[in-house]
């Protein structure tokens, strides 16, 4: 039991629930098959949390991550075997969204997948969330009949709230990361570039939602996630403060929301 609770917190339960709900918040607005998007989603961001466990297991010991549950005792063979027959299940899974979307989805995963073996180390690590969080709103739109891609906007907004996360995501680990040799963009930039990137990100990714919510929503909402990214900012100039790392996630939430309230735009 004890061993299952850890696999289940390798699988970095909270992103992977908030993924999939998102997928099933949009295919919902949408009126696509949420029954189907729900298991092909939720297998793809189970392999991709336990790949990362798996992956960064010797980093996280050598770190002394003992939030991890590899420190804690979960053996590595057990993440890698959930690891695998996830990624096994989700190949069939997306293909029975159909050919297109399954393709898409795949792609999603892949890009994923390439982030935790290697693109997490290079300049390049940004592209995979940009990737993955772009096709996204594609994945569900295309289940539809005649397959219609998401439009324009909604795909750049996706693509930016990628953007956005992985800093966001980054963040808290900068330091263990720096100390095992983890050079992505946001190391390089350091914990302030990473912020304003992030940040900016998102606040492009609102006004890129702006656009397809039109003025009546829209403009509040970017009005919002200014201030709110510029209190964060001013309530975070203290070394240590988590004020500008809150207001990023706050500034995600809002764009999330935005994104999904525009499912009949969407389609």
């Amino acid at each position: 039991m004890r061993h299952l609770l850890l696999l289940i917190r390798a699988s970095h339960f909270p992103p992977t629930l908030a993924v999939t709900a998102i997928a099933t918040a949009l295919a919902a607005s949408v009126d696509a098959p949420v029954r189907d998007v729900v298991p092909a989603v939720l297998a793809g961001q189970l392999s991709v949390g336990w790949s990362n466990d798996w992956l960064d297991a010797e980093r996280d010991r050598a770190v002394g991550r003992t939030d991890k549950p590899v420190v804690q005792g979960l053996p590595v063979p057990v993440v890698r075997a959930a690891a695998l027959l996830a990624l096994a299940a989700c190949v069939p899974l997306s293909l029975r969204l159909g050919a297109v979307p399954g393709v898409l989805h795949l792609v999603a995963v892949a890009a994923a997948w390439a982030y935790n073996a290697r693109l997490k180390s290079s300049l390049a690590s940004w592209l995979p969330y940009s990737l993955s969080f772009g096709l996204m709103p594609s994945v569900v739109t295309t289940t539809l009949p005649g397959h219609p891609a998401a439009p324009l906007w909604a795909t750049l907004a996706g693509a930016l709230l990628g953007l956005g996360a992985h800093g966001a995501n980054v963040l808290p680990d900068l330091a263990d990361d720096a100390a095992t040799g983890v050079r992505g963009l946001p190391h390089r930039l350091g914990r302030t570039g990473s912020v304003l990137l992030s940040g900016t990100a998102l606040l492009l990714a609102t006004t890129a939602l702006a656009v397809g919510a039109g003025a009546r929503l829209g403009l509040p909402a970017l009005a919002a996630a200014a201030l709110v990214f510029g209190a964060g900012l001013a309530a975070g100039r203290s070394p240590g403060s988590r004020a500008p790392f809150l207001a990023v996630l706050a500034v995600a939430a809002l764009d999330v929301g935005l994104l999904v309230s525009q499912g009949t735009a969407l389609a």
